[in-house]
């Protein structure tokens, strides 16, 4: 009777619009949405981003879409921050949390059926030389735990101190982790966060960091690095490891050169320097292939995963790494939270879907396209500076084109007239100049070719206010 009860009161599944695209009932934020958001600001901490400039309450979501208390849905390119790699509420891995639930959600780190499945199925997932060379480290839920779990696995198995990072790098916002990202602003008031962390260039071939012909840029970064590293007089110790994004996210979408990665690779290995790829945003299909370090022909030491790996935006993050690392001693890590039952589930299943329908393969063709369409209107968009990415991790850096500088108060317009218009999307990179894609990787083009034409209509119209004279030079 309970039961019939709980199915009566129900509500009715999010019905998705036909078109694909967005359906707004009320001004942005709706007054629903403003009441909760007001409430929001009363009682949370300052540190909330997102609701601060995608002013809207949630209320659901499905696919690629979502629900505000008002009403109005919203094409979700967005998608948690990339933790949501088949969208919200995928039905099979709905299913199969549900499923685990009955099981238990809770097991510390002792093994389980559903938690032996998950390392099989990652683990197989891996390029084929990996797959019987790594171990698994489960860490705490989030990303940041991972990185520091992977810094702290190399300090050790080394016996060394120092770290080398990347400019535009992002691995985390804890003390650690924060020590490791290129981002300023965020550390200049802490003070003694974690030292031995030296930064060096990432070849951004666009504004290239050296100062050089673009054709010569991403040798001579790597080329830098290596005779740092080699000079006596440098200043940077052989380090514990060397950690990097093959295809760096919050740091402006920028994938480098092949010959970078290939030549930080050889340079790591050929000085017994484990490499770290930070594949937390990167990772599991969101470039077209499982792991993004896969487009660049290299094995790193170590892999870091979290965000989509939880399938359903369930909490969970990993290390992956070579068994020669494998020094700790039992306790040497560890984390209350690293044994979370529903993530393993959810992820089981995301893992079985991706490679039943093929979504890596889907993730490249609607990567192109998006592509092709932005291509076929750059010309006559002076504010495109630059178009790049891998799959569905994808950015467009807006610049003033006179100066041919990142115009950050142009970028914001733009991301409010995509909110106005249903389009939920990020900005991020240098001066928050560079509007990121992070739609689904299974987002069907009907939605797709919905956002792009929201895009695109929203670039016309601020490139086109852009070029009016203003007021005072009228």
């Amino acid at each position: 009777m309970a039961e019939r009860e709980h199915a009566e009161r129900r509500e009715p599944s999010l019905q998705l619009p036909r078109d694909g695209r967005p359906v707004l009932r009320t001004s942005i934020p709706g007054p629903r949405s403003a009441e909760l958001l007001e409430r929001q600001a009363t009682h949370e901490s300052n540190a909330r981003t997102y609701p601060r400039k995608m002013k809207l309450a949630a209320r659901r979501g499905q696919g690629a879409y979502v629900e505000d208390l008002d009403g109005n849905l919203f094409i979700d390119f967005l998608s948690g921050a990339g933790a949501l790699a088949l969208g919200h509420n995928h039905p099979e891995l709905a299913d199969a949390v549900r499923q685990q639930l009955e099981q238990g959600t809770h097991m510390l780190d002792f093994p389980t059926p559903i938690k032996d499945a998950f390392t099989q199925e990652l683990l197989g997932m891996l390029p084929k030389p990996l797959q019987d060379r790594m171990k698994i480290q489960f860490c705490g839920p989030a990303g940041a735990d991972a990185v520091d779990a992977a810094i702290k696995l190399c300090k050790t198995a080394t016996g060394r101190g120092d770290v080398i990072s990347f400019h535009g790098g992002f691995h985390g916002s804890t003390q650690s982790t924060l020590a490791l990202t290129g981002l300023r602003p965020p550390k200049e008031h802490l003070g003694n966060i974690m030292p031995g962390v030296h930064f060096f260039p990432y070849a951004y071939c666009f504004r290239c960091p050296m100062s050089l012909r673009p054709e010569s840029c991403s040798t001579n970064c790597a080329q830098y690095l290596e005779k740092v590293l080699d000079d006596e007089n440098g200043g940077v110790r052989t380090p514990a490891a060397v950690i990097m994004e093959v295809l760096q996210g919050e740091g402006g979408v920028i994938p480098p050169h092949p010959r970078f990665v290939q030549e930080v690779r050889r340079i790591t290995r050929e000085r017994g320097i484990p490499l770290i790829i930070d594949e937390i945003q990167s990772g599991c299909g969101r470039t077209g292939r499982w792991l993004a370090f896969e487009h660049f022909g290299i094995e790193p030491d170590v892999i870091v995963l979290s965000k989509a790996l939880g399938g359903l935006g369930m909490p969970i993050a990993v290390i992956l790494y070579d068994r020669k690392l494998d020094v700790w001693k039992p306790g040497a890590h560890t984390g209350t939270f690293r044994g979370n039952q529903l993530a393993f589930a959810a992820s089981v299943a995301m893992m079985k879907i991706i490679r039943r329908d093929g979504i890596l393969e889907h993730a490249t063709r609607e990567g192109h396209y998006i592509r092709e369409r932005l291509e076929q209107v750059r010309a006559h968009l002076p504010i495109i500076g630059d178009i790049r990415g891998l799959g569905l991790m994808l950015g467009v850096e807006l610049i003033d084109p006179k100066t041919g500088r990142g115009d950050p108060i142009m970028a914001g317009r733009v991301q409010e007239q995509l909110l106005r218009r249903g389009l939920l999307m990020e900005l991020g990179g240098r001066e928050d100049c560079v509007l990121r894609f992070l739609p689904p990787i299974n987002v069907e083009r009907i939605t797709v070719d919905a956002a792009l034409d929201i895009i695109i209509d929203s670039l016309r119209g601020c490139a086109g206010s852009h070029a009016a004279p203003r007021a005072s030079e009228a």
